[in-house]
């Protein structure tokens, strides 16, 4: 069976976590007998301009074959246009839709055209905001797979979403919360869903030398691992972690570790890594006291899974239903919905280490069951050969 799947972006640079879902569900697929995956996108490596960054053409890239096509750049005034639209976007009208998903782009005809032209069994679509997927999905209706990454945000609320997602021949899901939210706000209950997530594969990495290379020497610390952005919750974090140790003193440091967008204030108690290598990245999830997720807007949170499959429990924000699912499903976690919640679940975490041994087994059974890839791809494989078209 031939997969196509539809991207604004995709390669090994691409830090979209949509996107390095889809790379990583192509990459394990086409290493199935009997199964091919062909990606069509753009030749954009980030989001904020979509400016070409690859050159157009084929290349194959860990088996997949990749095809590029130039794209017009995103509107440069988009962010202070969205604004306005999106005071209220459940009554924009369908010109001003069309021209807000034109703006935020990436807008390629030459990419929908090869959408439509594609000859794969099924044409999978990811995620649901981008003008490839607008464009693209309704030529292919009939063969389409919508991988949507949805959460609840303003531009959801746009009425050409209810025609996407009702388009859809069927939907995947990376959680249950994702999929609760998707059902309450469109109507496609009859069209057959999957609650998929994403594949976890653990990897080496030495906590020692992950301690050296930041420069943490043998404190204990909690480990903020993915973007340093204040629209992730990092701020907060931040926030809330200089309140505790005024509280709390002692030698508990806070790591984030991953590319800079909005730095936190300067403390003592804070390392910012930056960017990291893989090695670099498990090792300081093997060495922390716990992983903290503080944002609420996230779609799956591979990270999560990680932090169990390298032996250590997890805090994430009540209000994100996929972190949240997670850590409720698995009972491998706790969370938090302010700063008293945020106090008490890591004065539990850090000073219990059989808690923390008990939460993490129960975390890692969690995802042995569901996100181990040899048993995600056997449900995703049976999805896809039952939705195919005879």
């Amino acid at each position: 069976m031939k997969l196509a799947y539809v991207l604004p972006m995709y390669g090994a640079e691409v830090l979209g976590g949509a996107e390095g879902a889809a790379r990583a569900l192509a990459e394990h697929l086409v290493e199935r007998p009997g199964w091919s995956v062909e990606v069509l996108t753009t030749c954009a490596r980030e989001s904020t301009t979509w400016a070409d960054a690859f050159p157009a053409g084929t290349t194959v890239e860990g088996g997949v074959t990749v095809r590029r096509m130039h794209a017009q750049p995103r509107s440069a005034d988009f962010d202070d246009w969205s604004a306005r639209v999106l005071r209220s976007p459940e009554h924009a009208d369908p010109e001003l839709e069309r021209e807000w998903i034109a703006r935020q782009g990436p807008t390629s005809p030459e990419l929908i055209e090869a959408v439509a032209a594609s000859d794969a069994d099924l044409v999978a679509f990811h995620p649901y905001l981008y003008h490839p997927t607008v464009a693209g999905l309704p030529r292919v209706a009939r063969r389409s797979l919508l991988h949507a990454a949805a959460h609840d945000e303003a531009p959801i609320r746009l009425p050409v979403f209810r025609r996407v997602f009702g388009s859809a021949r069927g939907l995947v899901f990376w959680t249950t919360g994702e999929q609760r939210f998707v059902n309450r706000t469109f109507a496609v209950r009859a069209t057959p869903q999957l609650v998929l997530g994403i594949g976890v594969e653990g990897q080496s990495g030495d906590p020692a030398a992950a301690r050296a290379a930041v420069g943490l020497g043998d404190r204990p610390y909690l480990l903020c691992l993915g973007r340093v952005d204040d629209g992730k919750g990092t701020g907060m974090l931040a926030a809330f972690f200089a309140a505790y140790k005024e509280r709390h003193p002692g030698p508990l440091a806070l790591v984030f570790a991953g590319p800079v967008k909005n730095p936190p204030a300067p403390h003592p108690d804070i390392v910012v890594a930056g960017a990291v290598d893989e090695p670099t990245k498990w090792g300081l999830l093997r060495g922390a006291q716990m992983l903290v997720n503080p944002s609420a807007m996230e779609s799956f949170s591979i990270v999560v899974l990680e932090a169990w499959e390298a032996g250590v429990p997890v805090l994430v924000n009540a209000r994100c239903h996929a972190t949240h699912d997670h850590a409720a499903q698995s009972d491998g976690g706790l969370w938090f919905d302010g700063y008293g919640e945020f106090e008490v679940a890591v004065e539990r975490m850090t000073g219990d280490a059989d808690l923390r041994a008990a939460l993490t087994a129960r975390g890692r059974a969690y995802v042995a069951a569901r996100y181990h890839w040899p048993t995600l791809l056997d449900r995703y494989t049976a999805f896809c050969a039952r939705l195919a078209p005879a």
